[in-house]
């Protein structure tokens, strides 16, 4: 049993040490607890919208930056938040959306100079 635990504990300590390394952010969006804040950007957090409940959640945040692009939110995300149980489900325009369970987190570009990025968790209809 000792054996399985430490087992268990170098390799999460091995991925941390493997994930910040790699881009991974350090800290997550104000609100959304699961998703990370990309290294680079900065809440913008006088717009920071959560409300909901056990059973739903509503949560709006905003990010800004004037050195990185959507293509790099965009790469970013694709390739950190399936990670954290989010499936993608592709990019409709400046929206791109995924899902888990019965969540929905859109990612919307909502000027490219400066950058600004609205990120929506909701209840899918």
């Amino acid at each position: 049993m000792k054996k399985h635990i430490y087992k268990i504990i170098t390799i999460c300590g091995l991925s941390i040490l493997f994930m910040s390394g790699k881009g991974w952010a350090t800290t997550f969006i104000d609100g959304l607890e699961d998703v990370p804040l990309m290294e680079g950007v900065t809440q913008i957090q006088k717009d920071t919208i959560s409300f909901g409940n056990e059973e739903s959640r509503f949560v709006e945040a905003y990010f800004t930056s004037s050195r990185i692009g959507f293509k790099a939110i965009e790469n970013f995300y694709v390739k950190t938040l399936p990670q954290l149980g989010w499936n993608y489900q592709g990019r409709d325009g400046n929206t791109l959306l995924f899902y888990r369970e019965n969540e929905m987190l859109e990612i919307v570009r909502e000027s490219a100079k400066p950058l600004e990025v609205r990120i929506t968790v909701k209840n899918k209809l």
